[in-house]
C-alpha cells in the first residue's frame, strides 16, 4: 500500500537539501546511457520491420511481432522499478539503481548480437537459403532476440528514470531539466542510429558479416548492431560511474523487513485507488498519445518503402526500391532527431513561460496534423505518375522528409514531460520513483498491446497500406492534445502567485500537500 509522507524530512531543512544537490553536469552524465539504449533502438524503428518481413512474416503480421515489447513491459518495467526501490542504496557498491541499469544494458547487448545473427543461427537450425523462402528458424530465432532486446531495454530505462528522480529529489525544475538531458541523449542516440541504419555500406568495413545467409541489407543490419555494442558500454559506464545515489534515500523501505511489505501486483494495482484526478489526467494523455505514436513507430520506414517508393520486400523486382525508400525513411527519421535534440534544450523555457500541460496538448495537435499530412501524401503518390525509373517525384520524397522532421518536436516531449509529471505526482502517494515509472509504463505499453494486435487486420481491412494506421494515430494524437490542454496545468508557478480560481488550481496544491524537500 503506497505510504503518506511524513511532515519532517529527519531533520533535512534547506541548508541540508542544499548540499545534497547534484550539480547539473552530473546529471547530463546520469542520463547518458539513454544514448546508447536509443541508439539500438533506432535501429530496431529503421530496419527491423523491413528484416522480419525479409524473413518471410507478412506485412499484416510484422507488427504482431512488436507485442514482445509491450507484454514484456506489462511486468518488466514496474518490477524492476519495485525492486530497485525496495534496495537501500548502501546495500550494493552500485546503489539501488544503477545494479538494474549496468544489468539491463548487458541484456541489451546479448539480445542484439542474437538478433543480428538470426539469420545465421537459423541456417544452422536448417533453414533453406532459396530467395522468398520463409525461415522458420531465423524467425524463432529472431523473436528470442527481440523478446530479449525489449527486456532489456524496460529493464535499463525505467531505473535510468527513477535514478535522475532521485538525484533531482522531486525538485520540479530539476525534473524537468533531468527528463529533457535524457531526452537529448536519446535524440543522439536517434541520430547515430538513424544515420547507421540510413548508410548502406557498413558491410565493406566488416565483410565478415556477409554471408551465404545473410544478404547485404542483413549484414548491414547485423554490422549497426556491433556498432550498437560499443556505444551502448560507453554510455553505460559513464552513467554507472557518474554520480553516487544520495544515501537517505530508499531508508524507509530498508527499516521494514521485506515480511511487511505487500506482494508487488498488489502494490501495483493496488496503488490506482489513491491516484488523485491529475495522475490520471497524466495516465490517460500518456494512453493517447503513444496510441498515436505506435503506428509511426512500427511502419515509419516501411511507409516511405512501400507507398512513396512504390516498392516490396516480397516482390523481388522491386526489392531494391524498397529498401531504397527504409534507407531515406531512416534518413527523415535521423533529422526528425535533430530536432528532437533541439527541442530538449528549449524545453524547459517553453514549460515555464507556457506551462507542461499546454505545451504537451500543443505537440500531440502537431503530431496530429502531421499524420492528416502523411494521409493527404499517401493519397497523392497513389495518384500521381512515376518516372520509367521508378524513382519518386522530388516534391512527394522532401514533403515526406519534411514530416517526418517535424515529428521531432513533440516526440522531444513525449519524452521528458510525461516521466517528469509522473515524478512529481505521485511522489505524495508514497510510491518509489522506480514503481512511478512502472506505473507509467503501462499507459505506454497497454496501447501499444492494442496498436500491434490491431494495426495489421486494421490496414488489411482497407486493402493492406498504412493509411488506416495512421488515421487512428492522427485521431487518438488529438484527441489527447485537447484532453491535455483542458485537463492538465498549464502554469503551475502562476497560479500559486494569482491565488486558486479553478478546480485545476485546487488540485495543484493538493499534489503538494505533504510533500517534504520539494523546495
Amino acid at each position: 500500500m503506497p505510504r503518506r509522507p511524513s511532515g519532517g524530512g529527519g531533520g533535512a531543512g534547506p541548508a541540508a537539501a542544499a548540499v545534497r544537490k547534484v550539480p547539473l553536469r552530473k546529471l547530463l552524465r546520469a542520463a547518458s546511457v539513454a544514448c546508447g539504449v536509443q541508439f539500438g533502438w533506432a535501429l530496431q524503428l529503421s530496419l527491423l520491420t523491413p528484416y522480419v518481413q525479409e524473413l518471410g512474416i507478412p506485412h499484416a503480421f510484422a507488427s504482431l511481432v512488436w507485442l514482445c515489447g509491450p507484454l514484456s513491459g506489462l511486468l518488466v518495467q514496474p518490477l524492476v522499478g519495485h525492486l530497485s526501490d525496495r534496495i537501500a542504496p548502501a546495500a550494493s557498491p552500485l546503489g539501488r539503481r544503477r545494479p538494474f541499469i549496468a544489468a539491463g544494458a548487458a541484456s541489451i547487448a546479448a539480445a542484439v548480437l542474437t538478433v543480428g545473427f538470426s539469420a545465421d543461427l537459423g541456417r544452422i537450425f536448417g533453414d533453406s537459403i532459396t530467395p522468398g523462402s520463409t525461415r522458420l528458424g531465423a524467425i524463432i530465432v529472431y523473436l528470442v532476440g527481440f523478446w530479449l532486446l525489449d527486456v532489456g531495454n524496460n529493464a535499463t530505462q525505467g531505473p535510468c528514470r527513477a535514478f535522475l528522480a532521485d538525484l533531482t529529489e522531486n525538485d520540479p525544475r530539476r525534473t524537468r531539466i533531468a527528463n529533457a538531458y535524457f531526452s537529448l541523449f536519446m535524440a543522439l542516440g536517434n541520430i547515430l542510429g538513424y544515420a547507421t541504419g540510413a548508410y548502406s555500406g557498413w558491410y565493406k568495413i566488416f565483410p565478415f558479416t556477409v554471408t551465404p545467409s545473410c544478404s547485404i541489407s542483413c549484414a548491414n543490419l547485423k554490422s549497426a548492431f556491433l556498432l550498437d555494442i560499443i556505444i551502448l558500454v560507453v554510455t553505460t559506464c559513464i552513467t554507472v560511474a557518474s554520480v553516487q545515489e544520495p544515501q537517505s534515500l530508499g531508508s524507509d523501505e530498508a527499516d521494514h523487513p521485506s515480511t511487511e511489505q505487500e506482494a508487488f501486483l498488489w502494490e501495483l494495482f493496488g496503488s490506482f485507488r489513491y491516484f488523485t484526478l491529475p495522475v490520471w489526467m497524466v495516465l490517460i494523455v500518456t494512453a493517447l498519445t503513444w496510441i498515436g505514436w505506435f503506428p509511426f513507430i512500427l511502419f515509419d520506414t516501411d511507409w516511405m518503402g512501400r507507398e512513396i517508393y512504390r516498392g516490396s520486400p516480397d516482390d523481388p523486382s522491386i526489392t531494391q526500391s524498397y529498401h531504397d525508400g527504409v534507407r531515406m525513411g531512416s534518413f527523415g527519421l535521423m533529422l526528425n532527431s535533430v530536432l528532437l535534440g533541439f527541442t530538449s534544450i528549449v524545453l524547459e523555457k517553453l514549460c515555464r513561460k507556457w506551462g507542461a500541460g499546454l505545451v504537451w496538448g500543443v505537440s500531440n495537435i502537431l503530431m496530429a496534423l502531421c499524420f492528416v499530412a502523411m494521409l493527404v501524401i499517401t493519397y497523392v503518390a497513389k495518384n500521381m505518375d512515376y518516372p520509367p525509373s521508378g524513382v519518386p517525384p522530388t516534391g512527394i520524397v522532401i514533403a515526406s522528409l519534411v514530416v517526418f522532421t517535424i515529428l521531432g518536436a513533440p516526440l522531444a516531449i513525449t519524452y521528458s514531460i510525461p516521466y517528469a509529471m509522473a515524478a512529481s505526482r505521485v511522489e505524495n502517494l508514497g510510491l518509489g520513483q522506480g514503481l512511478a515509472m512502472g506505473i507509467l509504463n503501462l499507459a505506454i505499453v497497454i496501447p501499444q498491446v492494442i496498436v500491434s494486435l490491431g494495426s495489421g487486420p486494421w490496414d488489411q481491412l482497407f486493402g493492406g497500406g498504412n493509411a488506416p494506421a495512421f488515421a487512428v494515430a492522427a485521431a487518438a494524437s488529438f484527441i489527447g492534445g485537447l484532453v491535455a490542454i483542458l485537463g492538465l496545468p498549464r502554469a503551475r508557478i502562476a497560479s500559486r502567485r494569482r491565488g486558486v480560481g479553478s478546480l485545476e488550481k485546487i488540485l495543484e496544491i493538493k499534489w503538494r500537500e505533504g510533500m517534504h524537500g520539494l523546495e
